[in-house]
């Protein structure tokens, strides 16, 4: 592995990412559709290694319809792009006609959730009005990343999951949570969230973060691929730089949402 591309590399997606989520606005829907569409990609293409034929039109259509729901505030109409997004996977599988049906049309609905609708959540959270929440997860997910390594290396002794990823050890999972965790709690501080909100999201990145990078190692071990693709050098592919935030963004969001920006007890209450 050449050292220097790979951190040259990772240099120019850290402030790319950086510039993105603090500017905002154009910037980082842009950000994140370049990513929906290479990740769409990559991930059509490691399933057909698998044998599955997942489509690719679909998924980015299904995704840039998300995307205009986001960008216009029209939530309300999500249910109906779901709708129409996995009426269109059936149609398509039905007059395409090919093996396997129902792998085909499953891997493409999860395509467009996995890369389109998932992703999307980082406009959604940089739009509560700040930054901050977007920047802890950035930085959490890079400490936890790269400290469960460090620390993996250093005193890994106990695997952490033999068959999908052998090279990741409990030890190493239990240092990049301790990193991430401090990171976010002193995040929390500068945003004068209470310890328990700091605490629990903390939790959270470093627990969703080891979590999506496992479930994408899951997908590209049962399609016997070694990396999503190779247009990053020294990274992979964009679902491998990705992959640990994929889960951590929507779950981040939906706690910021129901727990720190509106009162989730007192929401149930209102429900009787």
């Amino acid at each position: 592995m050449n050292i220097s591309k790979r951190v040259l590399t990772g240099i120019v997606i850290g402030f790319t990412a950086l510039f993105a989520v603090l500017h905002g606005g154009l910037p980082l829907t842009a950000m994140v559709l370049v990513i929906i569409i290479l990740a769409s990609k990559e991930y059509t293409e490691i399933l057909k290694h698998k044998g599955f034929l997942p489509s690719f039109k679909i998924i980015l259509c299904s995704s840039l319809l998300f995307t205009l729901t986001a960008i216009f505030n029209r939530f309300d109409l999500v249910p109906f792009v779901f709708t129409i997004s996995s009426i269109m996977a059936f149609m398509w599988v039905l007059f395409r006609g090919k093996q396997p049906y129902i792998a085909n049309v499953a891997t493409t609905i999860l395509g467009f959730v996995y890369c389109g609708w998932f992703p999307l959540h980082l406009i959604f959270l940089r739009d509560l009005g700040t930054a901050g929440y977007a920047l802890m997860i950035l930085f959490g997910v890079v400490l936890t990343d790269t400290m469960c390594y460090y620390v993996g290396c250093q005193f890994g002794k106990h695997k952490l999951s033999a068959v999908i990823s052998p090279n990741k050890t409990i030890e190493g999972s239990i240092g990049g949570a301790v990193f991430c965790i401090a990171s976010v709690c002193f995040f929390g501080y500068i945003m004068q969230l209470a310890w328990y909100h700091s605490l629990f999201l903390g939790i959270l990145i470093a627990s969703f973060a080891q979590i999506g990078d496992l479930c994408e190692s899951m997908i590209k071990r049962d399609a016997g691929v070694k990396d999503s693709s190779n247009i990053l050098p020294g990274h992979g592919g964009f679902l491998d730089r990705c992959d640990s935030y994929i889960l951590t963004i929507p779950v981040v969001y939906y706690y910021v949402c129901l727990f720190i920006e509106n009162n989730f007890i007192d929401l149930i209450k209102g429900l009787f």
